[in-house]
């Protein structure tokens, strides 16, 4: 199994570190090589500087096809941009954006891109821990249609936008 990883924070990391020990092929990038240091040193897969939104950079780093892709970095623009560019360019099949806010989490879900909300899974961890009734908000929304990115010229491609004169 071949998982991508854009983002070497401590979630990043920590997977990276997991998914490695359970043999899979572990590509990770982040933009900062200091970011790097998070990993341990019995870390086997590929810990690449690079920008998780550039294609070229995933190609030339072997991101193609992709069991599993990730995008953790700080900014929810990027990640979405990230996890977008592996479900159409690169045939990820499955990719995941972590976004911080709610409502464009569940909103890119609808468009069909797997999105991880840290602020509902916090929130539910604390309110679970202190006995509150725990919200029905998703850590994790999923599509309800995967993203199927249909090339232009293809039979399933959407018509082109006209414009008049």
């Amino acid at each position: 199994m071949k998982a991508v990883i854009v983002g070497c924070g401590r979630v990043g990391a920590g997977l990276a570190d997991e998914l490695d020990r359970a043999g899979w092929q572990v590509l990770i990038l982040d933009i900062s090589t200091a970011a790097f240091d998070r990993l341990p040193a019995s870390f086997g897969g590929t810990a690449l500087r690079g920008d998780g939104t550039d294609e070229d950079t995933l190609r030339r780093a072997g991101a193609d096809d992709a069991d599993l892709f990730l995008s953790l970095t700080e900014g929810d623009n990027r990640n979405v941009m990230a996890a977008q560019l592996a479900a159409e360019a690169l045939g990820a099949r499955k990719a995941v954006a972590k976004i911080n806010d709610p409502v464009r989490a569940e909103a890119y879900a609808h468009l069909g891109i797997a999105s991880l909300c840290r602020t509902n899974l916090m929130m539910s961890a604390v309110l679970g821990a202190v006995g509150q009734a725990v919200p029905d908000r998703p850590g994790l929304y999923t599509p309800d249609v995967p993203h199927v990115h249909s090339p232009v010229g293809s039979a399933d491609a959407a018509p082109a936008p006209t414009t008049e004169a």
